[in-house]
């Protein structure tokens, strides 16, 4: 879980939605500390800013659904 948590703090890091996701899944689990949440999403909201379009938004908004 500890190596899994790592890649997704990196991917997360890079904008991915789905290892936020997944991270924010771990820290209800327990598996992630708040710190390590606040900093990795402050993180990808940077780089979601970054690469914000029409066509990831609509991409992101069907993942959701």
């Amino acid at each position: 879980m500890e190596r899994a948590v790592k890649h997704w703090t990196i991917s997360a890091s890079a904008g991915c939605f789905r290892a936020m996701h997944n991270l924010r899944e771990s820290f209800e689990e327990g598996d992630v500390s708040m710190e390590s949440i606040h900093t990795t999403l402050a993180a990808y909201n940077s780089s979601f800013v970054e690469m914000r379009s029409k066509a990831r938004d609509s991409y992101i908004r069907d993942i959701i659904e």
